[in-house]
């Protein structure tokens, strides 16, 4: 992921989060050669907070920043149909996700200017 990252933007991120599968010393010595100062994993795994990143304040808003991610990828799932693909063809796929997320955006805006 972060090999990809750099390929398109030119650099890698100063800091990236991850699922807890890939937590190991080795993971973390990957993530952090390219440039990135901060990798937080969801699950620790025998490493240490402050190995992974620089305070406990960074890992709390990395380790939010990615459960918030993971929310909206369960309600795009759930409610909008994404756990499968039901058009044919990678057009069709596109088209799909497309419409998706657009209305989930358009439900989230929507909830947003009802709040008091």
């Amino acid at each position: 992921m972060l090999s990809r990252q750099e390929a398109i933007y030119g650099r890698a991120p100063a800091k990236t989060a991850a699922d807890g599968g890939f937590a190991s010393r080795d993971n973390l010595r990957r993530a952090k050669t390219p440039g990135v100062k901060d990798a937080m994993f969801a699950k620790k795994r025998g490493l240490r907070v402050l190995e992974m990143v620089r305070s406990l304040w960074v890992y709390q808003k990395l380790r939010n920043f990615r459960a918030g991610l993971e929310g909206n990828i369960s309600r795009l799932k759930r409610v909008f149909g994404l756990a499968r693909g039901a058009w044919q063809g990678w057009p069709g796929f596109r088209q799909y996700v497309w419409s998706a997320v657009v209305s989930y955006n358009v439900l989230v805006l929507g909830m947003l200017l009802q709040a008091p």
